[in-house]
């Protein structure tokens, strides 16, 4: 699956998902590490990928209606958490295939203790 990561998120992500052979992209390499929403909505619309994001801006589906986007995966953890602590959490939600199945079109918040999965 191709997935775009924000710049809310530690770079260590982008090889965390490649391990488990996802295709990577991160906005801060791409010159996009201060773009606004739309423009990393859009973004990820032309790529063709799933958005994930710490930004729980994207989690309005009013604005973002996740039906239009391949994906878009918040994570809901208190800011001080540690890196690896986010890391580990993405990692194991987006290493589960029958999750990844369902994504498409969906709004998947990650938050500690569960994954809310909610469609376009």
């Amino acid at each position: 699956m191709r997935f775009i990561i924000d710049a809310n998120l530690p770079r260590s992500l982008a090889g965390s998902l490649r391990r488990l052979t996802h295709i990577v992209t991160d906005v801060r390499d791409v010159g996009m590490h201060d773009a606004d929403d739309e423009s990393i909505a859009a973004f990820a619309k032309r790529e063709s990928a799933a958005l994930v994001t710490r930004d729980f801006d994207f989690a309005d589906v009013r604005n973002y209606p996740p039906a239009s986007y391949p994906g878009i995966v918040v994570i809901n953890y208190p800011s001080e958490t540690a890196a690896q602590t986010i890391v580990a959490a993405i990692e194991s939600a987006l290493g589960q295939p029958e999750l990844l199945a369902k994504m498409p079109g969906c709004l998947l918040i990650i938050e500690p203790g569960r994954i809310r999965l909610r469609s376009g």
